[in-house]
């Protein structure tokens, strides 16, 4: 077995780059099968949007088939290069960082002392935790910047007797579905009710019962999770993966590691500072995701080098080492941003969406509420980001809303929820290929294991968007 480092895991990886091979493969054909067509778009705001009406079918653009073989590196051509080269600074910077902490042992230490605080109150802390990510997400629309936090809460997991999973849902799991019960999330809530003419952050009260519902929903399917695994081990998906990773039980009481855990806890007290000023601050907010990354990485060569834990030497070899182990993760983040790519550049994206709208004609209202939680669930799987997406679909489809007698409020609400589920379901999600690169976990584990709670989310949002529609959840 080997020692508890930051690496993915060869056959994690592989399974993961077999499902993004095939979606690969299924936008590829899609992109020759399907006609092609645009609408027209303007810049508001610095912003793109859809203007309704104006689509029209063109000549499908002639891209020669090895060029499937090439979009993943011709991502850093496309309009997402900058956010594609963030993403993998951020990737590479975590990773090297969270090794060095691992090299040195502040890492194990602090989860013994964590581990012993709590030794009598385990689920209380698995609650708590989650909570604090789901909050997070809810109220600050924080999801890629606490990928931070992953590497943490495994280790935590672990040294708690758990299992990899159960770190993924106490961290990435928690934050997602916080960001998809949002309750004053500037980027989903605000964006959407600016953009459907409504009071910023009305229909609040609503909101807060759908997170109180969603949160205790979590809680049930993690508390059986752990007990169940606490109970027999083995029956953890990840149980052969996580036993390739040694975890020490052994106490850490090295005053260098204490004082260099001190160090970086202090400094750590800055990465939540930062998350709520960037809230009040719109020209933070564009840098956030880089900064918490370099932040990071001070930390760490601050704190090990200060305490005296580490000559500079060793922290560069651990900084590198930790960059390599999650290296593999870059292509399949390319893999999934690359899918857009081949269908936008194709012009089949405009048709699909053209297809879809064309579609709320004669529509019940409550049916055509659930096309558009629908639609936006689909489109999701191209275009992760809520904003983004909002100002490209939200000035098209609201007047086929009004003509069908839905309230915006309530379409408004169908668009937070297509939006927010399902970023834990899509490997096209950076954030998500991020969180599991820096795991044990798989793709295919992470689906099967989180399928039958995406399943009860999508019950329980649909039952919230029935009773928003049947008591007429306004102003309008």
């Amino acid at each position: 077995m080997r020692q508890q480092e930051l690496k993915i895991g060869k056959r994690s990886f592989l399974l993961s780059l077999a499902v993004l091979l095939a979606l690969m493969i299924l936008a590829t054909a899609l992109s020759y099968a399907l006609p092609s067509g645009t609408f027209e778009r303007v810049m508001e705001d610095g912003r793109e949007r859809i203007l309704s009406g104006t689509f029209r079918e063109v000549e499908k653009p002639h891209i020669a088939f090895w060029r499937f073989f090439t979009a993943p590196f011709e991502v850093f051509q496309s309009d997402d290069a900058v956010i594609v080269g963030t993403i993998l600074i951020f990737l590479l910077l975590i990773g090297g960082s969270f090794s060095i902490l691992l090299a040195c042992g502040m890492v194990s230490r602090l989860m013994e002392r964590i581990a012993h605080r709590f030794a009598a109150a385990r689920y209380k802390l698995l609650m708590l935790i989650s909570l604090f990510f789901m909050v997070f997400g809810s109220v600050f629309g924080i999801f890629e910047e606490l990928i931070i936090m992953v590497p943490f809460c495994i280790a935590l997991s672990r040294r708690m007797g758990w299992d990899s999973l159960t770190g993924l849902g106490i961290s990435l799991l928690s934050s997602g579905l916080g960001f998809s019960a949002a309750t004053i999330n500037p980027f989903t809530v605000g964006v959407v009710q600016q953009l459907s003419g409504l009071p910023a952050f009305s229909a609040i009260g609503f909101r807060l019962l759908v997170f109180v519902s969603i949160y205790a929903v979590l809680q049930m399917f993690l508390l059986r999770h752990v007990k169940r695994i606490e109970r027999e081990p083995a029956l953890s998906p990840v149980y052969l993966e996580d036993q390739a990773v040694v975890v020490s039980d052994e106490p850490v009481h090295d005053a260098k590691v204490d004082r260099g855990l001190t160090l970086f806890a202090v400094g750590l007290v800055l990465l939540p500072l930062l998350l709520i000023v960037s809230f009040f601050v719109p020209a933070l907010s564009s840098i956030l995701f880089p900064l918490i990354a370099v932040l990071f990485v001070v930390l760490a060569f601050v704190s090990v080098l200060a305490s005296g834990t580490m000559q500079f030497g060793a922290a560069v070899k651990a900084f590198l080492r930790g960059m390599a182990g999650v290296a593999p993760a870059i292509l399949l983040i390319l893999m999934a941003m690359s899918i857009k790519l081949i269908m936008t550049r194709s012009l089949v994206m405009d048709y699909l969406l053209h297809q879809a709208s064309a579609r709320f004609e004669g529509l019940s209202p409550l049916s055509g509420l659930l096309l558009l939680y629908a639609l936006v669930l689909l489109m999701n799987f191209f275009i992760s980001s809520g904003s983004a997406k909002a100002f490209l679909v939200l000035p098209l489809l609201l007047p086929l809303t009004d003509i069908l007698g839905i309230h915006r409020q309530v379409a408004a609400q169908a668009y937070l929820f297509g939006d927010g589920f399902s970023n834990l379901l899509y490997p096209t999600n950076a954030a998500l290929m991020i969180a599991l690169g820096l795991s044990v976990v798989s793709y295919p584990k992470w689906l099967k294991w989180t399928l039958p709670l995406q399943g009860i989310l999508l019950v329980i949002s649909l039952i919230w968007l029935m009773i928003a529609h049947l008591i007429g959840l306004g102003p309008f």
